[in-house]
């Protein structure tokens, strides 16, 4: 008697590729995370988790992107220290800072789409300079309209004193972040080349 075995692949090449990348890029922004410059005017600190989720849009495209994301939370809820500073936990996503974090997985969809102009990934390095930063602009719209929202409803505070310090007080370092994101991109290409 004899017995005939085969393998099986449960996951495919490229799902575990995706998978394995959309891990790395939840690990980047939560090393991203511990980068941190405290804001005179907001209660929120700067960090450059942001940045992270720009890349992860842009370079995972806008279904792998949010994927990496949604990783990053799930990660951090369950007590990895990928939060701000090294925080971890379910308070954090409920905290001053819960509607910036929620906002993370959208922005890198957004991102995504609008790079690759579709759910197809494409090559980042063919996306024109202007097509990069209108993609990251839309997402830190993202960001910032429930980041706001967050901060408004679990500090009690108005309309306008939200933005100020949900919104505005972060707008340059937004744009160095944008900046960063556009010379990453732009590097690759060039050592791609």
């Amino acid at each position: 008697m004899s017995t005939r075995t085969e393998s099986v692949d449960l996951v495919g090449d490229e799902a575990a590729t995706n998978l394995a990348r959309a891990a790395l890029f939840a690990a980047l922004v939560g090393a991203f995370a511990y980068v941190t410059f405290p804001n005179p005017i907001s209660p929120v600190s700067v960090t450059l988790q942001v940045l992270g989720v720009f890349l992860a849009g842009i370079y995972l495209g806008p279904v792998w992107g949010p994927a990496a994301l949604v990783l990053y939370l799930a990660a951090g809820a369950l007590g990895a220290p990928v939060f701000e500073g090294g925080s971890a936990g379910v308070g954090v996503l409920v905290g001053q800072s819960a509607g910036y974090l929620w906002s993370y997985p959208l922005a890198a969809g957004v991102v995504g789409a609008v790079v690759h102009r579709g759910a197809t990934l494409r090559d980042p390095d063919a996306a024109g300079l202007a097509t990069l930063v209108a993609a990251m602009v839309l997402g830190t719209v993202v960001i910032y309209a429930l980041g706001v929202a967050g901060l408004a409803l679990v500090l009690s505070l108005g309309p306008v004193e939200a933005v100020a310090v949900g919104a505005v007080a972060f707008l340059p370092a937004e744009a160095l972040k944008i900046a960063a994101a556009v010379g990453i991109v732009r590097s690759d290409a060039i050592a791609a080349a």
